[in-house]
């Protein structure tokens, strides 16, 4: 499948995605201590609803359009303010029109002390990463594949911090890419907070990833999981997964949490799912 950031922006998935994105960059700012961010597949930062990209799928109603104006229940409320505060500050107006990507998401939440490495293979994407975020001390934008950044640019010399994955699964073998990255960026810095997202589509798939992950032998893997549809044949997008290495002690409860609203929420005749466990513990 080809999960191009623009055709996609603010689906369910996205939803899901930037809610974990949130609560690990809230449990980070609990020290005062400096942390970075390195988004290696970061996108352009920002996406027009209504641009011919996202109107082509509509897939955001069914996402966000869904949630901005909804009143939760609390704890959930609190919970999500700090995902859908980013999402309001981009339209001003009250009128859902651009949604904010994971790199502009997290500058939003950025203290002054905290940086941003944002990193974009696509040169026309990098160009207007670099666009949005021009004169911005706090984020540098560079043109390069993530996943040979996960090999030099280990560890941040804040020595804390989260490396977010978020691949377009635009070529076959994404998984094992992410496998693979995980082994060396780990090697390299044990202690950093590792975030990489997958589509559900095909299940056998996402289980055999979960499998190699277990082989790796890496403790402290969270796997995190929404589904708004049961599988299908022909395979579509059903579902959507994130796993967490080395997640904050808060995020399994939080998770919880959250998730079953999200699910009732996003999905159609109460027929979404959601699972959080563990690939590894201790």
């Amino acid at each position: 499948m080809n999960y191009r950031h623009a055709f996609h922006a603010g689906n369910f998935a996205d939803v899901v995605k930037h809610t974990i994105l949130t609560r690990i960059l809230a449990y980070l700012m609990r020290k005062d201590a400096a942390f970075r961010v390195i988004d290696t597949h970061a996108g352009v930062g920002i996406y027009d609803l209504f641009g011919n990209e996202a109107e082509r799928t509509g897939e955001w109603q069914d996402g966000i359009g869904r949630l901005i104006h909804v009143k939760l229940p609390e704890p959930v409320a609190a919970l999500l303010e700090p995902y859908l505060a980013s999402v309001r500050a981009r339209n001003p107006n009250g009128t859902l029109r651009y949604y904010p990507g994971s790199p502009m998401i997290t500058r939003q939440l950025l203290r002054e002390q905290d940086r941003l490495m944002a990193l974009e293979l696509h040169p026309g994407d990098a160009w207007a990463l670099k666009k949005n975020f021009a004169d911005d001390f706090q984020v540098r934008v560079t043109n390069l594949d993530g996943w040979a950044a996960l090999g030099t640019h280990l560890p941040p010399k804040e020595k804390r911090g989260l490396v977010l994955v978020d691949p377009p699964f635009e070529e076959k073998g994404e998984f094992g890419r992410m496998v693979a990255s995980l082994q060396k960026a780990h090697v390299r810095w044990p202690g950093g907070i590792y975030a990489y997202w997958y589509p559900i589509k095909e299940p056998a798939e996402v289980e055999g990833f979960v499998k190699d992950l277990e082989a790796t032998g890496i403790p402290k893997i969270l796997r995190i999981e929404l589904t708004i549809r049961p599988a299908s044949q022909p395979a579509r997008l059903h579902g959507t997964g994130m796993v967490v290495v080395n997640p904050p002690f808060v995020l399994e409860e939080e998770m919880r949490t959250v998730l079953p609203v999200l699910a009732k929420l996003l999905s159609d005749e109460d027929r979404g799912r959601w699972s959080v466990d563990w690939v590894a513990g201790e």
